[in-house]
Protein backbone atom coordinates (compact mmCIF):
# COMPACT_ATOMS: atom_id res chain seq x y z
CA UNK A 1 0.00 0.00 0.00
CA UNK A 2 1.33 3.10 -0.98
CA UNK A 3 1.88 5.83 1.70
CA UNK A 4 0.88 9.50 1.59
CA UNK A 5 4.17 11.83 2.12
CA UNK A 6 3.12 15.42 2.94
CA UNK A 7 6.54 17.59 2.19
CA UNK A 8 7.29 20.87 1.76
CA UNK A 9 6.61 22.93 -1.52
CA UNK A 10 9.14 22.78 -4.11
CA UNK A 11 9.95 24.59 -7.63
CA UNK A 12 9.72 20.91 -9.45
CA UNK A 13 5.97 20.42 -8.51
CA UNK A 14 4.74 24.13 -9.66
CA UNK A 15 2.88 22.69 -12.73
CA UNK A 16 1.58 20.03 -11.12
CA UNK A 17 0.43 21.79 -8.58
CA UNK A 18 -1.60 24.59 -10.78
CA UNK A 19 -2.94 21.77 -12.99
CA UNK A 20 -4.59 20.11 -10.04
CA UNK A 21 -5.90 23.51 -7.99
CA UNK A 22 -6.81 25.17 -11.83
CA UNK A 23 -8.74 21.40 -12.43
CA UNK A 24 -10.31 21.27 -8.99
CA UNK A 25 -11.68 25.10 -9.34
CA UNK A 26 -12.90 25.14 -13.00
CA UNK A 27 -13.88 21.49 -13.69
CA UNK A 28 -15.24 20.46 -10.58
CA UNK A 29 -16.59 23.39 -8.95
CA UNK A 30 -17.17 25.84 -11.98
CA UNK A 31 -15.39 28.85 -10.42
CA UNK A 32 -14.09 31.08 -13.76
CA UNK A 33 -10.67 31.26 -12.55
CA UNK A 34 -7.45 31.76 -14.22
CA UNK A 35 -4.05 30.97 -13.72
CA UNK A 36 -3.58 34.76 -14.51
CA UNK A 37 -6.22 35.38 -12.02
CA UNK A 38 -3.47 33.80 -9.32
CA UNK A 39 -0.48 34.84 -9.53
CA UNK A 40 0.59 33.80 -6.12
CA UNK A 41 0.86 30.14 -7.83
CA UNK A 42 3.66 31.34 -10.07
CA UNK A 43 5.73 32.96 -7.17
CA UNK A 44 5.08 30.02 -4.58
CA UNK A 45 7.82 30.56 -2.71
CA UNK A 46 8.08 34.41 -2.38
CA UNK A 47 4.34 34.27 -2.19
CA UNK A 48 3.79 31.88 0.39
CA UNK A 49 7.21 30.30 1.77
CA UNK A 50 8.10 33.42 3.53
CA UNK A 51 7.77 34.84 6.96
CA UNK A 52 6.41 32.27 9.23
CA UNK A 53 4.14 31.03 6.16
CA UNK A 54 4.76 27.50 3.90
CA UNK A 55 2.97 25.78 1.27
CA UNK A 56 2.84 21.83 0.96
CA UNK A 57 1.73 19.01 -1.42
CA UNK A 58 0.39 15.52 -0.18
CA UNK A 59 1.97 12.99 -2.70
CA UNK A 60 0.31 9.51 -3.47
CA UNK A 61 2.12 7.13 -6.07
CA UNK A 62 4.26 9.53 -7.36
CA UNK A 63 1.55 12.06 -8.18
CA UNK A 64 0.21 15.11 -6.19
CA UNK A 65 -3.24 14.76 -4.66
CA UNK A 66 -3.21 17.71 -1.98
CA UNK A 67 -2.10 21.33 -1.75
CA UNK A 68 -2.51 23.64 1.77
CA UNK A 69 -0.53 26.82 2.46
CA UNK A 70 -0.26 29.14 5.26
CA UNK A 71 0.35 32.57 4.69
CA UNK A 72 2.23 34.67 7.68
CA UNK A 73 -0.08 38.02 7.76
CA UNK A 74 1.60 39.04 11.12
CA UNK A 75 0.58 39.49 14.96
CA UNK A 76 0.81 35.73 15.32
CA UNK A 77 -1.98 34.99 12.99
CA UNK A 78 -1.87 32.96 9.73
CA UNK A 79 -4.32 32.57 6.30
CA UNK A 80 -5.13 29.18 5.33
CA UNK A 81 -5.06 28.84 1.36
CA UNK A 82 -4.92 26.81 -1.23
CA UNK A 83 -6.65 23.87 0.24
CA UNK A 84 -6.99 21.18 -2.50
CA UNK A 85 -7.40 17.48 -2.63
CA UNK A 86 -8.37 15.82 -5.72
CA UNK A 87 -11.30 14.40 -5.89
CA UNK A 88 -10.18 10.42 -5.89
CA UNK A 89 -8.37 11.14 -2.15
CA UNK A 90 -11.22 13.18 -0.47
CA UNK A 91 -12.47 11.85 2.28
CA UNK A 92 -11.32 8.80 5.29
CA UNK A 93 -9.94 6.60 3.18
CA UNK A 94 -6.91 8.51 2.57
CA UNK A 95 -7.47 11.40 4.79
CA UNK A 96 -5.18 13.46 2.78
CA UNK A 97 -7.32 16.71 3.69
CA UNK A 98 -6.65 15.58 7.61
CA UNK A 99 -2.78 15.29 6.85
CA UNK A 100 -2.02 18.01 4.96
CA UNK A 101 -3.95 20.29 7.70
CA UNK A 102 -2.53 18.40 10.51
CA UNK A 103 1.09 19.23 9.07
CA UNK A 104 0.00 23.16 8.78
CA UNK A 105 -1.23 23.29 12.16
CA UNK A 106 2.07 21.63 13.97
CA UNK A 107 4.17 23.82 11.77
CA UNK A 108 2.06 26.95 12.67
CA UNK A 109 2.41 25.75 16.33
CA UNK A 110 6.06 25.81 16.35
CA UNK A 111 6.65 29.07 14.48
CA UNK A 112 4.09 31.10 17.46
CA UNK A 113 1.36 31.51 15.21
CA UNK A 114 -1.68 31.51 17.30
CA UNK A 115 -4.32 31.84 15.53
CA UNK A 116 -5.08 30.77 11.59
CA UNK A 117 -7.95 32.63 9.35
CA UNK A 118 -9.77 31.37 6.52
CA UNK A 119 -12.15 31.89 3.39
CA UNK A 120 -14.03 29.67 1.50
CA UNK A 121 -16.94 29.73 -1.22
CA UNK A 122 -20.52 28.85 -0.70
CA UNK A 123 -20.22 26.10 -3.13
CA UNK A 124 -17.61 23.84 -0.77
CA UNK A 125 -19.86 22.62 1.22
CA UNK A 126 -17.96 19.32 2.54
CA UNK A 127 -14.91 21.69 3.20
CA UNK A 128 -17.03 23.79 5.55
CA UNK A 129 -18.31 20.17 7.30
CA UNK A 130 -14.44 19.69 7.34
CA UNK A 131 -13.02 22.65 8.67
CA UNK A 132 -15.96 23.11 11.63
CA UNK A 133 -14.76 19.00 12.40
CA UNK A 134 -11.07 20.25 12.83
CA UNK A 135 -12.40 23.39 15.24
CA UNK A 136 -12.80 25.91 12.86
CA UNK A 137 -15.55 27.86 13.40
CA UNK A 138 -17.41 30.49 11.33
CA UNK A 139 -16.73 33.83 12.23
CA UNK A 140 -18.18 37.54 10.35
CA UNK A 141 -16.23 38.95 7.21
CA UNK A 142 -16.08 42.17 9.44
CA UNK A 143 -13.89 40.30 12.37
CA UNK A 144 -10.96 39.11 10.66
CA UNK A 145 -7.67 40.92 10.73
CA UNK A 146 -7.20 44.23 8.78
CA UNK A 147 -4.07 42.12 7.34
CA UNK A 148 -6.08 38.95 6.17
CA UNK A 149 -5.89 38.56 2.36
CA UNK A 150 -9.52 38.66 1.01
CA UNK A 151 -10.24 36.65 -2.17
CA UNK A 152 -13.05 38.07 -4.57
CA UNK A 153 -14.72 34.66 -4.62
CA UNK A 154 -14.67 34.44 -0.58
CA UNK A 155 -18.05 34.73 0.86
CA UNK A 156 -17.49 32.37 4.40
CA UNK A 157 -14.82 32.66 6.93
CA UNK A 158 -13.55 30.80 9.50
CA UNK A 159 -11.20 30.88 12.50
CA UNK A 160 -9.30 28.58 15.05
CA UNK A 161 -6.93 29.28 18.14
CA UNK A 162 -3.49 26.85 18.67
Amino acid sequence: MEKVIVQKFSKEYQDEVIDLILTIQRSEFNIPISKEDQPDLSDIPNFYQSGRGNFWIAIYDQQIVGTIALIDIGNQQGALRKMFVKADYRGKGHNIAKLLLLQLTSWASEHNIREIYLGTTEKFVAAHRFYEKNNFVQVAKEVLPDAFPIMKVDTKFYKTGL
